[in-house]
């Protein structure tokens, strides 16, 4: 359940109300949403998110909105949230007040009641949308596409709608724009035969205001030959939590053209507790109830039908797309302190893992298990001591349990630094007994370094003034193939988000920085689908792409730049590449750049 509400602003807090034009200062506007993250019955848990969608900052932030007197608001968490009766007031902590063009912040509370938002204010201006007469357009229908050549296709819409009324539209190739029209149609040229792009369309209006993207269209031209599809691995993780805040389904595989594109999905995560491996979240992996128009047949579930949630969803996944195999992922970072504890005892803890993946519920959903321990033998989010041999002897005895019928496959560390985690476990003894590894070549660099200096966290290569040696994919590519790992066996990470730090003043790497950027659901971290639209990428380094705009400093990768690490997946002999985690690239850009470069 989603709210959305724009707050028109022409000052910071405590300012007159003039209009900006008038003080020789730009306007500072800002959109609110109010998003209903879960509910329990009892209680549910909201969240507000705040964006500065001007050119100026906003400093300082005040929210006000009425819920029905059987709402109220429990607890909170950044921000402080009153009540006078049925009126809500939520100000910043000081540390969150100042927005940066582009930037948002959110804060969160728990709740009792319907949780139903109306009549909200921001710093006492309206959030009917910036002010009177003056709203963007809305989103215009998703393209089809008719008249498709070798070189060309047709595009048409229906028309987006505006109070002062549209003037003409964007379209986008790719994320990228290519044209701006005043009808309800494009014809695009110059095209590659036999290539797959992805079109959207945005709306202009008479006071220049953009209004949001339309749907996607992918469209492939026809001609050209028939590129083999190769046994390049295209693997990409499905999160179970990211059906919650998210919005983001099995189905969404489908529409956004991503199913036909993979090869491969790890369900990620289950757990490992007390020496073997748990289901994760039971509601999301196979208690939640699915709708028609939810699922990915068509077809609602029945209460009493005996599997639901995500595990039926990829069920009926694979009916549709056969040629994709699941894997069930275990650990990840906050799941992996069980690893240690569960290796105590190899054989039982593979064996517990073989019974959950072959549960008979869903055992002809899982193709095999990865196993995502961060880090053996060294320090992640916890540390272990087991000794080098843990990796060796947990890859072999998961394939003794699973056989070769089955995939079994492990996310590795990509620190290839002296003395680092490569050098901390028997990596290459344990390829002998994997199908492939999944390295890790992201989170290199982060806003964990507050203060800087700024690095690409997906750096390709090494570069003049990287902070850190042995911290980029190349690196460890050539040392996990010098420790005798097979190239076949090493699939290269993509990272569909970015990671980023605001105080910077300087666009090219190594600047200094005051903290994590605003992200959406984090700080620090954010979506590729939020970044290419509100920070676009301006800049390249080592294969990479990042982007400067006002105060954050974000890295992340693009088509291009996905399109140039997918070249050397191939000139290194890699078995292919996997990118954490779909709901990031919801378009389906980046997954079809991995596609196209992996044909």
């Amino acid at each position: 359940m989603t709210l959305g509400l724009s707050l028109g602003l022409l000052s910071g807090v405590g300012q007159a109300a003039a209009p900006a034009e008038s003080q020789g200062a730009a306007a500072t506007t800002a959109t609110a949403e109010y998003t209903k993250v879960s509910d329990w019955g009892t209680g549910f848990e909201g969240k507000w998110t705040i964006k500065n969608t001007g050119d100026a900052p906003l400093d300082g932030w005040t929210i006000e909105w009425t819920f029905p007197a059987d709402t109220k608001v429990t607890s909170a968490w950044d921000a402080t949230v009153t009540n006078s009766g049925t009126t809500w007031t939520a100000e910043d902590k000081g540390w969150n007040g100042s927005i940066a063009p582009g930037a948002s912040v959110s804060f969160g509370f728990n709740g009792t009641g319907g949780g139903s938002a109306t009549d909200c204010t921001l710093n006492g201006a309206s959030c009917d949308g910036t002010q009177p007469g003056d709203q963007a357009p809305s989103a215009p229908g998703t393209p089809t596409a008719s008249d498709v050549t070798d070189t060309g296709v047709k595009l048409s819409w229906t028309a987006a709608t505006d109070d002062k009324g549209v003037k003409n539209y964007d379209v986008l190739r790719d994320g990228q724009q290519v044209a701006t029209v005043e009808g309800l149609n494009y014809t695009d040229s110059g095209l590659k035969p036999g290539t797959d792009y992805a079109y959207t369309v945005r709306a202009r209006d008479t006071a220049d205001q953009t209004g949001p993207s339309s749907g996607v269209r992918q469209v492939r031209t026809t001609g050209g030959e028939d590129p083999p599809t190769g046994d390049k691995v295209k693997l990409g993780y499905f999160t179970n939590w990211g059906v919650y805040q998210r919005d983001y389904h099995v189905k969404d595989l489908v529409t956004s053209g991503t199913a036909e594109k993979i090869t491969h999905i790890n369900y990620a995560f289950g757990n490992v507790q007390n020496g073997r491996c748990t289901i994760g979240d039971s509601f999301a992996d196979y208690e939640k109830t699915y709708s028609a128009e939810e699922s990915v047949d068509g077809k609602g579930d029945t209460w009493d039908q005996p599997l639901r949630g995500n595990f039926n969803q990829l069920r009926k996944l694979k009916e549709k797309y056969p040629h994709i195999k699941i894997l069930y992922s275990f650990g990840g970072w906050t799941w992996s302190g069980g690893f240690g504890d569960a290796m105590k005892n190899p054989a039982a803890f593979a064996d517990s893992c073989y019974k959950l993946v072959e549960d008979e519920r869903w055992a002809d959903v899982f193709d095999g298990i990865d196993l995502d321990w961060e880090y053996p033998n060294a320090c992640g989010k916890s540390c272990d001591s087991s000794g080098p041999a843990v990796m060796r002897d947990m890859m072999k005895a998961f394939r003794d349990r699973f056989g070769q019928d089955n995939l079994v496959t492990a996310a590795i560390t990509a620190d290839a630094s002296d003395g680092g985690k490569i050098d901390k476990a028997d990596y290459a003894g344990g390829a002998r007994y994997s199908d492939w590894y999944n390295v890790m070549t992201y989170d290199f660099f982060g806003a964990w370094d507050a203060q800087g200096p700024t690095a690409p966290h997906s750096p390709l290569t090494s570069y003049p003034g990287i902070p850190q040696q042995g911290f980029n994919s190349d690196a460890a590519i050539q040392k996990l193939k010098a420790k005798g790992i097979d190239s076949e066996k090493l699939l290269l990470g993509i990272g569909f988000y970015g990671r980023g730090w605001t105080g910077v003043t300087q666009k090219e790497p190594g600047g200094s920085a005051t903290g994590p950027a605003p992200g959406k659901y984090e700080q620090g971290i954010d979506d590729y689908k939020e970044l290419k639209g509100r920070c676009p990428a301006n800049g390249k380094v080592a294969g990479t792409a990042y982007a400067h705009c006002g105060k954050e400093w974000w890295s992340y990768d693009t088509p291009e730049t996905v399109a140039g690490k997918m070249d050397y997946v191939k000139r290194q002999g890699l078995g292919g590449s996997f990118a954490w985690e779909f709901s990031g690239d919801a378009g389906g850009e980046l997954m079809s750049a991995i596609d196209r470069g992996l044909r």
